[in-house]
């Protein structure tokens, strides 16, 4: 039988810390699926058509790696999609508190799939997608950060709002 993960985010953008999450995961998994969620309560940077393509761009065309959109729990939706795991980053201590209690609430919701916890990689454990942001608008170089694809929608994004 082959094992499906789920890795749910909402990839506003996505970042190398991502992308190596996403590399150790399907190392570990048959079968991907990275969710973009999408949260009414948040604003984000860029639409979700935006962030689909980003993802896209940057994962390529890897054939047990597949991109989608959902809403509401995540919990449910890795259940719909037949996940044994939620795939979850941990960067630092400060991230853990938060994602245990989302990992007993998952499991609470659905008993049957796990919460597995992979740290990123030394270059990237520092790295989030608000500080990617916060470097991009004010006009640093966030090619050591993202993919090139997403340092020119970031580039283009904020000269757009900053109207440059």
């Amino acid at each position: 039988m082959k094992k499906t993960a789920f890795y749910p985010g909402s990839f506003d953008p996505i970042t190398n810390g991502h992308l190596d999450i996403i590399d150790r995961a399907i190392d570990l998994f048959d079968k991907l699926v990275v969710g973009i969620g999408i949260n009414l309560a948040k604003k984000p940077l860029f639409p979700l058509k935006d962030r689909l393509e980003m993802v896209r761009e940057s994962v390529g065309n890897h054939p047990n790696i597949s991109i989608t959109s959902y809403t509401g729990l995540t919990a449910d939706y890795a259940v719909k999609i037949g996940a044994v795991a939620i795939i979850r980053g941990l960067r630092a201590i400060s991230d853990f508190e938060y994602e245990f209690q989302m990992a007993l609430a998952n499991h609470k919701l659905s008993p049957e799939v796990e919460t597995v916890f992979l740290m990123p990689s030394l270059p990237n454990v520092y790295l989030n997608s608000t500080m990617v942001k916060t470097i991009a608008r004010l006009n640093g170089e966030v090619e050591n950060f993202v993919p090139q694809n997403v340092a020119e929608r970031l580039k283009k994004r904020f000269s757009d709002i900053q109207g440059r």
